[in-house]
């Protein structure tokens, strides 16, 4: 179910709680690469789970920059208001210093391309000695 259908009939709580299922149990599991939403980090839970048991990088954006990607989505629940830029500043005000105690890594500054995304991703977790540098290609192949 599209999660604007899940908050519209049985509201944010109870996808948090669902939420709060997935995560525990994700992050029990070896090899697994977790996406959390934005909201992912408001549980004390959450944050525990994916920072005792996991590598988090943050992937920061700002508040403008998300609203210049998300200015026409009219998928997401939280920002389905008459100024989603405010919204967006209200929930970065809240969220950004978790996602800044739960990150092992954070990637700064403006969303680049996906790969330049990928190269400064690659490079934090070379050097914090997560991925063997033998097997990370020194240039990944651009799309063309």
């Amino acid at each position: 179910m599209p999660i604007r259908d899940w908050f519209a009939q049985q509201g944010e709580e109870s996808f948090r709680d669902l939420e709060q299922e997935v995560i525990d149990e994700l992050t029990q599991r070896p090899d697994v690469v977790v996406a959390t939403g934005g909201g992912a980090v408001l549980r004390p839970s959450n944050r525990d789970a994916l920072h005792s048991r996991t590598h988090v990088l943050y992937l920061r954006s700002t508040p403008d920059e998300i609203h210049r990607r998300l200015r026409n989505d009219q998928h997401r629940p939280l920002l389905q208001v008459a100024d989603p830029l405010a919204r967006l500043r209200e929930l970065f005000r809240e969220r950004d210093p978790l996602y800044r105690r739960t990150a092992h890594f954070i990637v700064e500054g403006a969303r680049p391309s996906v790969h330049a995304l990928l190269g400064m991703v690659l490079m934090q977790l070379e050097l914090a000695g997560l991925v063997d540098p033998s097997r990370v290609p020194s240039t990944i192949d651009q799309p063309r």
